[in-house]
């Protein structure tokens, strides 16, 4: 059986397995921003069942650029990324193309695909709270509660530039505007335990040594951490926190982001790509995103896994994708103006 062939690069490096190979029958390339591993599973259940391969580019930035630079000799097929706003922006940069899809328009629901189809999102993951089992009771929160001086010293983060955080405040200021936000984002930095930095899972693990009581993270993260049989540290790490689900308001919903995907502008390997995005969108692949990744599928009434579920129930904040993506620059340039990375003493 042919498998899934990871090549990993710096962002600017040449893609020298994919020169000569792209037009390849019975292949498609994927440019990705998400980690090889947690594609892997996915991509090797579509070669299993279709017989076509996948050549996959990981990049952890530039992504966007470099499609663009290629032009019409691009090997990327299908571009794959975390973040609503790094999904408009490959379509604002140019580098997708629409897909009219029966199929993916039947197994993906209108409020998770763009309505010109250049982006279809795939999986959907809660930004909450890690709280302390051992130091923090409480079991309800509010994003807005970051900001009280009870949490002083107490938080940790990644950097408020991440996009992960960025979508976060996108969506703060969709709900309270600039100004609130503003002076809210101003409490949480003056609660911070240190300077932001790191991955989500290492904000657990800082929780775990004693060093903040809560921290901001991804739903999925907590999955891999408590089912890592591989490193024990992680998995005390995701053992030595609860999951708290906050909310904008007390009768709202938690902030969720997708991860998704698009079919590139010049895809040399179209056909193939467009059956990679109907397996993407469909029940095994969805099933196997819930069971292996921990994330909550878009597929309407698929259970996330045992695992997830046991976080409690996730009640989506109801903003569209569309109206978080379009604050990501004044979010971003608000986490400068705060100097939020700076840390809590600056």
């Amino acid at each position: 059986m042919r498998r899934t062939r990871f090549v990993q690069f710096a962002a600017l490096a040449m893609v020298s397995t994919m020169s000569t190979a792209a037009l390849a029958d019975g292949q498609v390339n994927v440019y990705t921003y998400r980690q090889p591993e947690l594609i892997k599973p996915v991509l090797d259940a579509f070669t299993a069942k279709t017989g076509i391969a996948t050549e996959v580019l990981f990049l952890d930035k530039g992504l966007e650029e470099r499609v663009a630079s290629e032009g019409e000799n691009s090997p990327a097929d299908v571009i794959m990324t975390v973040d609503i706003s790094r999904l408009t922006a490959a379509k604002e940069k140019g580098i997708t193309q629409p897909l009219v899809d029966e199929t993916v328009n039947a197994n993906i629901s209108p409020e998770y695909r763009d309505p010109d189809g250049d982006w279809f999102g795939l999986t959907k993951r809660a930004r909450v709270i890690y709280a302390s089992k051992d130091r923090v009771s409480q079991t309800e929160i509010t994003y807005a509660e970051l900001a009280d001086p009870k949490w002083k010293g107490k938080i940790c983060m990644r950097s408020g530039q991440h996009d992960y955080n960025l979508a976060l405040f996108s969506a703060a200021i969709e709900h309270w505007g600039v100004e609130k936000t503003e002076e809210w984002m101003k409490g949480l930095k003056a609660n911070l335990a240190r300077k932001p930095n790191g991955g989500d899972r290492p904000q657990a693990g800082a929780i775990a040594a004693g060093e903040c009581d809560i921290a901001l993270g991804n739903t999925y993260y907590v999955g891999l951490m408590r089912n890592n049989e591989k490193d024990p540290k992680e998995k005390e790490w995701g053992n030595a926190i609860n999951v708290l689900f906050p909310t904008f308001t007390e009768t709202g919903g938690s902030h969720v982001n997708i991860s998704g995907v698009a079919l590139a502008k010049y895809a040399p390997n179209k056909d193939n790509a467009v059956k990679l995005i109907e397996f993407l969108s469909g029940h095994e692949a969805q099933q196997i995103y819930a069971e292996k990744n921990y994330e909550y599928p878009v597929e309407p009434g698929l259970e996330p896994s045992p695992t997830v579920k046991a976080f409690g129930e996730l009640k989506a904040d109801t903003l569209s994708l569309a109206d978080i993506a379009k604050n990501r620059k004044a979010a971003s340039e608000m986490v400068d103006r705060v100097g939020l990375d700076d840390g809590p003493n600056s």
